[in-house]
């Protein structure tokens, strides 16, 4: 069992990276054997539309070509048991360098005569995300579907997935040194303390349930804060 996550944050040892790593150890509780992938330091760039994973008959039907840092981790993605993405969300979306990979990954399956998915076989999936804004803004600043985009994608392609949302986190540890007057230092640091180890348990658990295949709900299910 190999599960595979990817880390989206720029920012190693914070928040994303820190909830992945949760995720991983979840999956090595119960055996399983698990890399960890930082975006941050690859050398690549999105898709740029060669569509030569798309040649009828060609030797790269369904597979990005493209030679470059990425290449490794997409054939690696390919045969793993289990996959966990991880981003922060800066102004409104995933970070510029998961979105590229995102590209990759997933344009590399999709077929332009039905729009079906050219990847064979079922992968677990998952998607933890972290940003500043509380949930109850969500559907007010359209991250509602921006979310449930990137999990309907990843269910089409790997099958069922699940996501959770890490909100209101910790930034920095000094906030008098930046122009962050907006945000409450004192609040963000007690809710650092108290929520963000449920963040991680949660993410614990999510990485446990990929790695012992147990199947998610198919309804877009999430992890959310109670």
């Amino acid at each position: 069992m190999k599960i595979i996550a990817i880390n989206g944050s720029p920012r190693k040892n914070w928040n994303t990276h820190i909830l992945l790593n949760k995720a991983l150890k979840g999956a090595e509780s119960v055996g399983a054997h698990t890399e960890l992938v930082n975006l941050y330091d690859l050398q690549y760039k999105g898709c740029i539309g060669c569509l030569a994973c798309k040649v009828k008959n060609g030797k790269s039907l369904g597979r990005c070509v493209v030679n470059d840092d990425l290449n490794a981790v997409l054939n690696a993605i390919h045969s793993c048991d289990g996959l966990i993405l991880g981003s922060p969300i800066y102004f409104g979306d995933v970070t510029a360098m998961m979105r590229a990979f995102w590209e990759r990954l997933i344009f590399q399956y999709l077929s332009y005569d039905d729009y079906s998915l050219l990847f064979e076989g079922k992968k677990k999936t998952a998607f933890i995300y972290t940003m500043n804004a509380p949930e109850s803004m969500f559907s007010k600043i359209g991250y509602d579907n921006i979310f449930k985009t990137y999990d309907e994608m990843l269910e089409r392609c790997f099958g069922n997935s699940v996501s959770m949302m890490a909100t209101e986190t910790l930034q920095v540890n000094e906030y008098n040194k930046y122009h962050m007057a907006s945000f409450n230092e004192s609040d963000r640091k007690k809710r650092r303390e108290e929520r963000f180890p449920i963040d991680c348990d949660k993410a614990y658990e999510i990485g446990k349930s990929i790695a012992t295949m147990r199947y998610f709900r198919s309804n877009h299910s999430r992890h959310h804060r109670k």
